[in-house]
C-alpha cells in the first residue's frame, strides 16, 4: 500500500514521539509491505513555519528531508494535476497544505495518514490516528 503521512505525522516520526496514536501510525509505516511517501508540500510547510520560529516546527527543512530520504521515505513532488485537484475538494478544511495533501493522495491513489479528524470528512482513503 502507498501511504502519505501528513506533516504532523512526519514531524512526530522525526522526533520519535511516543503515544498510542503515534505507535499505531508507526506500526503501519514500518510494515515492509507499505511504501511511505512524503510530500514536497510538507517540506514547504515546515520551511515556512520553521522560518516563522514556530516551536512546533523545530526541524530545519533540509535536514528533515534528508532524514526522511535516508529512512526510506519516497519524495512525492507537487504537480499541476495535484494543484488543480484542490479545486474539486469540498470546503471541509481551510488549511491549504492539508488540502493539497488530500488532493495528492486522491490523485495518486495513496492512503493519507493524519492526526486531523477534520480531514476524515474528505472522500478517499484517509486514515485518522
Amino acid at each position: 500500500m502507498n501511504l502519505l503521512p501528513d506533516t504532523q505525522l512526519l514531524l512526530w516520526a522525526a522526533e520519535s514521539s511516543e503515544g498510542p496514536r503515534v505507535r499505531e501510525a508507526a506500526a503501519l509505516m514500518s510494515d515492509p509491505a507499505n511504501r511511505i511517501y512524503f510530500s514536497a508540500a510538507s517540506i514547504w510547510e515546515v520551511a515556512i513555519k520553521f522560518a516563522q520560529g514556530r516551536a512546533d516546527f523545530k526541524f530545519e527543512p533540509r535536514m528533515l528531508r534528508r532524514a526522511l530520504i535516508d529512512n526510506g521515505y519516497l519524495e512525492l513532488p507537487v504537480t499541476s494535476e495535484h494543484g488543480a485537484a484542490v479545486a474539486a475538494l469540498p470546503p471541509v478544511h481551510k488549511d491549504p497544505f492539508d488540502r493539497l495533501l488530500v488532493a495528492q493522495a486522491m490523485s495518486e491513489g495513496f492512503t493519507l495518514l493524519t492526526t486531523d479528524r477534520v480531514l476524515a470528512g474528505y472522500p478517499g482513503p484517509i486514515r485518522v490516528f
